[in-house]
């Protein structure tokens, strides 16, 4: 697996991209983040590919999109995380985060925190941030689709 920067080359593995109504509970679509990312140069979506395959999705944002979640002006903010729901359940997702370290180190030299803000209710995500090293500081905010819990990753 292997971590990209989306560029135009990758329009077609968007628009295969499936999420289920349950994922989208949590997060938003691929196409709704590229919009985004159009209209702010702060966001900067992130495709995870596995043999030809888009298996992960999540966006990384930086300077004003990190203030609801951190201090930190050094950090970079992971949104709209998900899974292909045909890849699920196949460690796809640990491995990109896994992988997110160096890749953030690599293209984001003066980043030295990734944080993320999980639902409360979303256990599941919770549990595997935890397994690849990021710790709940106790943050706490509300965000549209209720408390998120703050989690955070030291470089």
């Amino acid at each position: 697996m292997q971590l990209y920067i989306y560029n135009d080359s990758f329009t077609d593995f968007i628009e295969q991209y499936q999420l289920t109504d349950e994922q989208l509970e949590f997060t938003g679509t691929p196409k709704e983040c590229l919009e985004l990312s159009k209209e702010d140069r702060d966001r900067h979506s992130i495709l995870a590919i596995d043999e030809e395959k888009l298996v992960v999705f999540f966006v990384l944002h930086r300077h004003e999109g990190i203030k609801p979640y951190s201090n930190n002006k050094n950090a970079i903010l992971i949104r709209a995380f998900s899974t292909d729901n045909r890849y699920q359940g196949k460690g796809y997702a640990k491995k990109a985060l896994m992988l997110l370290p160096d890749f953030v180190r690599r293209n984001y030299t003066d980043v030295n925190e990734i944080v993320l803000a999980v639902n409360v209710k979303n256990l599941a995500a919770q549990g595997l941030y935890k397994k690849c090293g990021y710790r709940d500081n106790g943050g706490r905010v509300m965000g549209i689709k209720g408390e998120l819990i703050v989690m955070s990753y030291d470089l």
